[in-house]
């Protein structure tokens, strides 16, 4: 009994964390699962230790990765970093702050989808997931981004990437120093994701060998982006003018055709 109170009990911590996170980011489909998850666990616990027998409803429910789907784990983990990025980035998000269950390989067709889904019935969803755009105002390459963000944001001029990145770190590393410290596994998981970001920053280390703090990570990528940010904007804001003016409502989404795009679609 004493090693199912202490499973049960460990589990719950873990629940309740899970909701403080997906209310801190304003998650609410996901808050309300892990509610569901933690009153399961919670009667369980209450069960075990009066000793009366558990209803089939006070059976605590495993998680169930069905009930947040692929779409909605990338659009969680782009909406914490705040900019494009690549699959393998959202997948370390979505894995560190929301329990994510998803794999890069999953991303790999998720464009594709989402273009099928708006040629189909424009507008017809909330959000769509689509492409960066590059200077050509072609689909940049394993970039994804919010259909919901001002296009000036989905560009990717020459300093793009490297503003991108900073945006990013500066996400996460905000993200966990709000958190609250402990120590389960998605902590663990964050903060190897922070350490890896960290190395691409100068001066968000110490030098020393331990754990970056995540409020250096924050003012390093700060000070960066002062540096980079007002260039990369009047960039990305010409780029936007552009799109706007010679893009249809699709190809501002998912980017205009490229002529080996069209080659590929004639050959098919």
């Amino acid at each position: 009994m004493s090693d199912r109170l202490d499973d049960l009990e460990r589990r719950i911590d873990e629940l309740r964390a899970g909701v403080r996170k997906a209310m801190r980011v304003r998650d609410g489909a996901t808050a309300r699962v892990l509610r569901a998850e933690l009153r399961s666990a919670e009667r369980a616990w209450d069960a075990l230790v009066s000793g009366r027998p558990q209803r089939a409803e006070e059976q605590p429910r495993q998680p169930r990765a069905g009930l947040v789907t692929v779409r909605e784990q990338v659009h969680q983990g782009l909406r914490l970093l705040g900019a494009a990025a690549q699959p393998r980035l959202i997948v370390a998000v979505s894995d560190a702050f929301f329990g994510g269950t998803i794999r890069s390989s999953q991303l790999t067709s998720l464009r594709r989808d989402e273009e099928r889904s708006f040629r189909s019935s424009p507008f017809g969803r909330p959000y769509y997931l689509c492409a960066a755009l590059t200077d050509r105002l072609s689909p940049a390459r394993g970039l994804l981004t919010l259909s919901a963000w001002p296009m000036e944001r989905r560009m990717v001029g020459p300093l793009s990437p490297r503003v991108d990145f900073l945006t990013c770190a500066l996400a996460v590393a905000e993200h966990m120093a709000g958190e609250t410290a402990g120590p389960d596994s998605g902590d663990e998981r964050a903060l190897r994701l922070l350490v890896r970001m960290a190395r691409n920053i100068p001066g968000a280390t110490d030098g020393t060998l331990g754990p970056p703090d995540p409020a250096r990570v924050a003012g390093a990528a700060r000070a960066e982006l002062r540096v980079h940010a007002d260039r990369d904007t009047r960039d990305r804001a010409e780029l936007a003018e552009r799109a706007g003016a010679q893009l249809g409502d699709t190809a501002r989404l998912f980017g205009a055709a490229t002529l080996s795009t069209i080659k590929k679609e004639n050959a098919k």
